[in-house]
């Protein structure tokens, strides 16, 4: 976390935090989501417009990246100076990219070692790493069947409903909130 944000924790303890405006997509992408887009719908399940705005602004998603991180029931948050930020999580808490050397990082660039490798039933990868869960990118496909088939990920299946119990994350701190 970032010392400007610790001070500001430090100066301000009692900003309430915030529910439904940050979403992460299945690639890693940050979405802003102010009043007008949450009463599209929601950000999983919901439509296009209900997605957001994807942030482009890299210095504020490096900002993000380095204060992104879960609090003890799972629910993902980027603490905002004071304020925490919940996550609205479209598949896993962390994406991660596959590189050529067959190295993983996650979406935030943090590099990681993988513990294990699962399937679900729609053929989707995950995996569970020293620094935690998430879902390989998309366009790494290619590089986890390689992995796979290599022998260096064992694979285990898995149904996918079953990971934020088993892997402790919330998909939907908003709708947490809401019950």
């Amino acid at each position: 976390m970032d010392d400007i944000v610790k001070q500001a924790l430090a100066k301000w303890p009692n900003v309430p935090d915030c529910y439904g405006w940050l979403g992460l997509d299945a690639r890693g992408n940050w979405y802003m989501r102010d009043d007008r887009v949450q009463a599209q719908g929601p950000f999983v399940g919901g439509t296009a417009q209900s997605k957001g705005s994807q942030l482009k602004h890299e210095k504020l998603i490096d900002f993000i990246h380095r204060n992104y991180e879960a609090d003890a029931q799972g629910q993902w948050y980027f603490q905002n100076g004071p304020q925490r930020v919940y996550v609205e999580l479209q598949a896993t808490p962390l994406i991660w990219r596959v590189n050529h050397d067959l190295s993983i990082e996650d979406h935030c660039g943090r590099a990681a070692r993988v513990q294990r490798c699962l399937l679900d039933e729609q053929g989707r990868v995950y995996l569970q790493t020293d620094i935690g869960f998430g879902l390989v990118h998309t366009m790494d496909m290619g590089q986890a069947a390689d992995a796979i088939e290599q022998g260096l990920w064992p694979v285990q299946d898995v149904l996918g409903a079953d990971l934020p119990q088993q892997f402790r994350y919330v998909p939907s701190p908003y709708l947490l909130q809401k019950k």
